[in-house]
């Protein structure tokens, strides 16, 4: 029997069998195609990112690096080469990275495999039994089908969580439907774009240096998402390919744990309410699941529920009011973000570093 049986080797899940492992337990993780694969999301991160990673990563996988975003009310077409209607959001030292999101994935499971988790991509779980001492996976593999037992399964499995539906744990609070594309572009830029024309979300542009330009929009399902994006590709009168789509889950339910199961990453709706993102988020929470959660003791799981919480419940609460801004009127939209643009010390994952001495220091050192 193993210890834990995870379910997804995204950032999230990958990340969990890597700490597991590296603690001794006994680990399998199962992704249902090539790890990586099928591509649902940007490779937009905090710098933060490197501390998850092995040392040669960087190396690897970074593609560009980012100072600022410049944020646009209307659509491409109403910004001229002066800028109008483009507010500046910038720090002196790099933001944030532009990473290769594929490689991401892959190179987080190798991480796993060599702490000794036995990860098999082309493994896809149909059913999650859960009982009073152990959890039973059923897995159709290259081979076949075969069943696994383990004493604690982990649903790391994206947006539409098998595994949380087998465990009757609640929903996240929205689900949002994302499309992004690429462009053979050469743009060195170091600054993201973004616009806020999506319904209820907005639409964003990410130079990738040589690997090209990103080009993305998310807003909620029903809202014409894929006409918005055509809309947003017409604007810069450019040809894209590699097109793809997927979900972003928006509001963690209010448990995420069952008796011998848990939640971490999309499958948990942990992510950013106020950019969608989850990676950063995702593992942090795989690492405060690695610290509390002992697979013999199933009360362990509140540890893991009480400390993720602790840990981002302000910031998500944060990112839900930073959202509705998106939504605010067109003018007020303007005269907020010119009484705001300019340098910022605030931490694109944490939100609540508004009210940080660093955030201070850079509105009093520039002018607004």
């Amino acid at each position: 029997m193993y210890d834990f049986a995870i379910v997804g080797v995204g950032p999230a899940g990958a990340r969990f069998a890597r700490r597991a492992a590296e603690s001794g337990y006994d680990v399998v993780a199962f992704e249902q195609g090539r790890i990586g694969e099928p591509l649902a999301c940007s490779g937009h991160v905090s710098t933060d990112v490197w501390s998850f990673t092995g040392d040669d990563a960087r190396e690897e996988l970074l593609q560009n690096e980012v100072y600022g975003a410049r944020f646009h009310v209307g659509g491409p077409h109403e910004v001229d080469g002066a800028g109008r209607d483009s507010y500046q959001f910038y720090k002196r030292e790099v933001v944030s990275n532009v990473i290769d999101r594929v490689g991401l994935d892959r190179h987080l499971a190798n991480l796993a495999r060599k702490a000794g988790a036995d990860v098999r991509d082309g493994h896809t779980v149909t059913a999650v039994d859960e009982r009073e001492e152990s959890v039973e996976v059923t897995v159709k593999g290259p081979d076949g089908t075969d069943t696994v037992e383990a004493k604690m399964v982990a649903g790391c499995d994206g947006p539409r969580s098998r595994v949380r539906e087998a465990l009757s744990l609640p929903e996240p609070d929205e689900l949002l439907h994302g499309v992004l594309a690429f462009s053979a572009e050469d743009d060195p830029g170091d600054f993201v774009d973004v616009h806020l024309t999506a319904p209820k979300f907005f639409a964003w542009r990410i130079p990738r240096a040589d690997a090209g330009v990103e080009y993305g929009l998310a807003a909620p399902p029903g809202a014409h998402v894929n006409r918005h994006f055509e809309d947003l590709i017409d604007g810069f009168d450019v040809e894209v390919s590699h097109r793809c789509s997927g979900l972003i889950p928006i509001g963690p339910p209010d448990r995420v744990t069952s008796r011998r199961g848990f939640l971490v990453g999309d499958a948990a709706a942990q992510t950013k309410p106020f950019t969608g993102g989850g990676i950063l988020y995702g593992m942090t929470c795989a690492d405060h699941a690695a610290d509390r959660i002992d697979p013999d003791r199933p009360a362990s799981l509140a540890a893991y529920e009480h400390a993720w919480r602790d840990d981002l419940e302000r910031e998500i609460g944060l990112g839900h009011w930073l959202r509705r801004a998106y939504s605010l009127p067109e003018p007020v939209q303007r005269l907020g973000l010119a009484a705001t643009a300019g340098e910022i010390g605030v931490h694109m994952d944490r939100p609540t570093s508004v009210a940080s001495l660093e955030h201070l220091k850079a509105m009093l050192s520039g002018s607004r």
